[in-house]
């Protein structure tokens, strides 16, 4: 089994391999390859896995199964998490998606994007203009969708663009500089191993910001919106078990979150000056204090 992605919550999937039986070094062999933030690695990367000949390779993030779909059409790939993947290319539709390609998306495509500007919408008074901190590789859908949704509701779009986690400081340098209201994260494997350095960055230059994985919520970011990423990496365990025991990714159907967590961090909202609407603290799923 090949592995082209960045740690984060991989424990999870690599307990549900074990669960499943498949242990490694013992009837599992894992080969692994990290680009670590240097994306124009990633074709490289993913060619060098293809020439292994493994029996099915599993990543995470837009990036690197796009690297992966343009290296092989035949070795099975499994998305442990993927934004929009029907809008990028990455598969031909949710349920038949064709091809080498399945897995899980953490969204349900454009539409997500729009009610993460809602919550945002509805948490800050007055609020005009959303930057959108933007790891490097984001998708002409997303940027479509979150222009759709903002003109909806009167608000101004810019974008902060990053590539490594130095460049992040400078990004909030330039949503402050722009006069930026909140901020909103569109981000993979990089924004998600800066995340603390993110939340106490949008603390320091009163920013409220709003990720889908809690996991930023629990670093202090003000609130997350999306689907548990450890159910996520627990479910691409059994994608992995249908291959090896010969079932074909186009016969498998892309999975979407069945249930979306909305946490705040009441904390970040004090420190910020923010006062949590009733309404939106009754629909919580967890409240940080």
């Amino acid at each position: 089994m090949g592995c082209l992605t960045r740690p984060h919550p991989w424990g999870a999937f690599e307990e549900s391999l074990r669960e499943l039986g498949y242990v490694e070094a013992r009837n599992l062999v894992v080969e692994r390859r990290y680009a670590a933030f240097k994306y124009d690695r990633l074709p490289d990367l993913a060619a060098e896995l293809v020439r292994l000949k493994p029996d099915v390779i599993v990543t995470g993030g837009n990036p690197s199964i796009a690297a992966l779909k343009q290296a092989t059409t035949t070795v099975p790939i499994v998305m442990a998490w993927a934004i929009d993947p029907v809008g990028t290319g990455l598969v031909t539709s949710l349920t038949r998606p064709g091809g080498n390609i399945t897995g899980s998306t953490l969204s349900t495509g454009p539409e997500f994007i729009a009610t993460q500007l809602e919550i945002l919408n509805e948490i800050v008074p007055k609020l005009s203009r959303v930057a959108i901190l933007r790891q490097t590789g984001g998708s002409g859908a997303e940027t479509a969708a979150l222009e759709s949704a903002a003109r909806k509701l009167g608000l101004t779009i810019l974008f902060a663009d990053v590539r490594t986690p130095n460049d992040i400081e400078g990004a909030f340098a330039t949503m402050t500089r722009s006069r930026a209201g909140a901020f909103l994260i569109l981000g993979g494997s990089m924004t998600y191993v800066s995340r603390q350095q993110i939340a106490d960055l949008a603390v320091q230059h009163r920013l409220p910001g709003i990720h889908l994985l809690r996991e930023y919520a629990e670093a202090g970011l003000l609130l997350t919106y999306g689907p548990n990423a450890v159910a996520q990496y627990r479910r691409t365990a059994s994608y992995v078990d249908k291959i090896l025991k010969g079932a074909k990714p186009a016969d498998l159907l892309v999975q979407l979150p069945t249930k979306f967590d909305l946490v705040i961090n009441l904390k970040t909202a004090k420190a910020l000056g923010l006062a949590i609407p009733p309404l939106l603290l009754g629909r919580a799923d967890q409240l940080i204090e």
